[in-house]
Formats: structure tokens, C-alpha cells, sequence
């Protein structure tokens, strides 16, 4: 994620078992209340909402959490490049400009529409347990599950890394342009600078605890006066850059095989007070896996995203397919009952995630009976509509949170 991922035991380890929290605002709960909520377990803190300017456009358009990889993305495709090229570029200046979300030192799920086939796939890239992982692996000497951030910050989370043979795999299938000029923006980015945008300056902030643990980590995102890097700081990161350069010399060799996978292996196997077990077996073993992509029917559209072991699109695909039964279109956006609608649905299909979904290499998995036209029929009969419905929750309890 950052560098030669000598820094992977901090942000590098969240990255890589990032949750997702979305489901807690469409429960009938406050804004703030969510925030809190999420925050006390999440691995990646709120900062707030920006109002963005509605964009649309005809033939094209590139989207990311960062404005300089958006318009990396768009110059790559502006060189004649393809969305596969301009995607591996987007996401390694993401791992740059966004390393609390984003990096090398993670995985990744793509969901790719192949015009000249005509046929939508997706890839597994997601992070794997290493080989050597046990059940007993996030329990402490006495058998009790360890508090959240101990056993994710430091090198026992750290999975093996999917996103750089993800992109290496994929251009090798689909790409137009050279690999070394999709990697040259982001390298030279990487040398001279970014400003460090207020997004991650809060993090950091609000991270001081966890990144303040590592060496590496606490050069980089702390001033000599160990004050966090403020919003508009100038960072450079020139391990990333050297790291770039051999990834654009030998492709996913240079980061799987040798001194950098040796590096990371060493850094995980040696992290102070949370060492993990991760070893050049997973490296070797690690393949990126083609997959069906999972799609419910709503109002005559197919909905279609990336399947087990992700659960993104069951989930959505179970939302739209209980909604579907009530008149949301006639209610509209600011009648109560279209929001109870929703939290309701979503309530119902988290507790299917939490009890079904899973990895279906290993587990067996009821993913078409999940988005079954009969079933969510069945789940939507559970939402009971009120027409004056208040969402009312008691107040959190201070103590437990920040």
C-alpha cells in the first residue's frame, strides 16, 4: 500500500479488512448517531459529507474517491487508452493520494462489461487468509475474541495482497496501452507530490494512536514535531515510487516474488505486539479467480455486480427485490414510509449477509435462493408500513463511544 509496504502494519492491515458500514444509515438512525456507531468499530472514520455538482456525460466519464486519480484516469483515456488501462492507473495513484482506503497492500473486486464479447464478468482479487492462519489465529491466551483494532492494526490481519496481480492479469487480457505508461503518472506523482487532501488529514488526526505505533507510519504522516500532516501538506512517497518502477519493469513478479515480497513478509512476521503469519507460500499460491457476476431482476433492469465472496451485490440485489413490493415511486423521496421501506429492507438483508453470505469456495452458499423472486416476496412480508413512522433509537450510551 505504501511504498515497498514496510508500512503495511498500519493502514496497509485496515485496508485489507475494510468493512462495510453503509447499512447504518438506512437503519432509522441519526446521522451522528450512525457515526458514532460506525466509528467505535470501523477501521475507517467518517469526516463528514461534501455536496458535489450532479455530472453527466455521453461517451465517457471516470469516477474516483480523489480528484488527481480521477484525472489520471481521464488522461490515460484521452492517450487512446481503454477502461482497463485507465482503471490500473486510477487505482494505483489511489494507493498514492488515499492510502487509508486504497493500495497495493490490499485486493479488489472488478466487474468488467467486455463490448467485444458482449458479456459481463467479474474478477476475485480479494485478499486470501494466509495458509498458515488457524481458528485460533484472533483469539487471545485465554480463548477470547481480541478487541477489534488489536487484532487489526499490526501484521496478524494482513491477508495476501490481490490488486496488483488483479491489474497485471487484466491488462495482460484486455489492455490497449504499453504497462509502463499506465504506471509513469503515478510514479512521477509519487515523486514530487501530492497535496495531502482534508479527507485524509482527518484521518490522520483521528488516527494518531494507531499510525504513532510504527516507525515507517510516523515519518510519513507526522511532522518532526510529531503534529499530524495537515490538509494541503505536500507528501511524497518515493518508496512507492521505487516500488512502481520495478512493478512496471517485471509486472507482478517484481511484487510477488523477490526483495519486496521478502520485505512485506518480514515486516508482517516482525510486527511489534501483533505479529501475523503471512509467507512466501501464499505469494506463490496466490491466482486472481474469474467469476459470474450475481444479478436480481428490478422494475424489468438487471442489476449486476460482484458475488460471493463479496457481498455486495446479494445484498443490493435483496433490497431491490423487497422494495420492489411496495410504491415507492407513488410515495416518492420524502414520504416517511419510502425510507421505512428501505431501512426495513436493508435491516432484512443484512441479517441474510450475516447468516449466509460468505466465501463459497469454502462454504456452501445459497446465493440464487438468496435473490429468489419467491423468498424476498416472503422477507417483505416482514415490513409492516406505518403511515406517521418516526425512526426512534435511544440515546448511545457515552461511555462506549468516542
Amino acid at each position: 500500500m505504501l511504498g515497498n509496504l514496510k508500512r503495511s502494519t498500519a493502514y496497509g492491515a485496515l485496508a485489507t479488512v475494510s468493512l462495510g458500514w453503509l447499512g447504518l444509515s438506512g437503519l432509522g438512525v441519526s446521522q451522528s448517531w450512525a457515526s458514532q456507531v460506525a466509528d467505535s468499530v470501523a477501521p475507517e472514520y467518517s469526516s463528514g459529507l461534501e455536496e458535489k455538482q450532479l455530472v453527466t456525460a455521453n461517451d465517457w466519464m471516470v469516477t474516483a474517491a480523489n480528484p488527481i486519480a480521477t484525472q489520471a484516469g481521464a488522461d490515460i483515456l484521452a492517450q487512446g487508452g481503454n477502461a482497463i488501462d485507465a482503471m490500473v492507473t486510477v487505482q494505483l495513484m489511489l494507493g498514492l493520494v488515499e492510502p487509508q482506503s486504497s493500495g497495493i497492500g490490499g485486493g479488489a473486486f472488478l466487474v468488467y462489461w467486455d463490448a467485444k464479447s458482449n458479456q459481463l464478468t467479474t474478477f476475485d482479487g480479494r485478499e486470501t487468509a494466509p495458509l498458515n492462519a488457524t481458528p485460533k489465529l484472533f483469539l487471545d491466551q485465554s480463548g477470547q475474541p481480541l478487541k477489534f483494532f488489536d487484532a487489526v492494526v499490526g501484521g496478524r490481519s494482513v491477508g495476501t495482497p490481490g490488486t496488483v496481480k488483479l491489474l497485471w492479469d487484466t491488462h495482460q487480457k484486455y489492455g490497449k496501452l504499453d504497462w509502463k505508461t499506465l504506471i509513469e503518472p503515478v510514479i512521477k506523482v509519487a515523486e514530487q507530490g501530492f497535496e495531502i487532501s482534508p479527507r485524509l488529514a482527518t484521518l490522520i488526526e483521528r488516527d494518531q494512536k494507531h499510525l504513532s505505533r510504527f516507525d515507517t507510519t510516523k515519518a510519513y504522516f507526522f511532522d518532526e514535531q510529531g503534529n499530524p500532516k495537515a490538509a494541503g501538506t505536500r507528501l511524497k512517497n518515493r518508496e512507492y515510487a521505487q516500488t512502481l518502477k520495478a512493478i512496471s519493469d517485471k509486472g507482478a513478479d517484481a511484487f510477488y516474488q523477490g526483495e519486496i515480497a521478502q520485505n512485506i513478509i518480514d515486516t508482517v512476521q516482525n510486527a511489534p505486539g501483533n505479529p501475523g503469519v503471512l509467507a512466501q507460500v501464499d505469494f506463490d499460491a496466490y491466482q486472481i479467480k474469474q467469476r459470474s457476476p450475481v444479478c436480481s431482476d428490478y422494475h424489468g433492469y438487471q442489476v449486476c455486480g460482484m458475488g460471493p465472496p463479496s457481498s455486495g451485490a446479494l445484498t443490493v440485489g435483496q433490497i431491490l427485490g423487497m422494495t420492489e413490493h411496495f410504491d415507492l415511486e407513488k410515495w416518492g423521496p420524502k414520504d416517511p414510509r419510502s425510507w421505512q421501506v428501505i431501512a426495513e429492507a436493508s435491516r432484512l438483508a443484512f441479517a441474510d449477509r450475516g447468516l449466509y453470505m460468505a466465501d463459497e469456495d469454502f462454504v456452501p452458499m445459497p446465493t440464487q435462493g438468496l435473490i429468489d423472486k419467491t423468498y424476498l416476496a416472503d422477507r417483505a412480508k416482514l415490513i409492516t408500513v406505518a403511515k406517521h413512522w418516526k425512526p426512534l433509537l435511544p440515546e448511545p450510551h457515552h461511555g462506549a463511544m468516542r
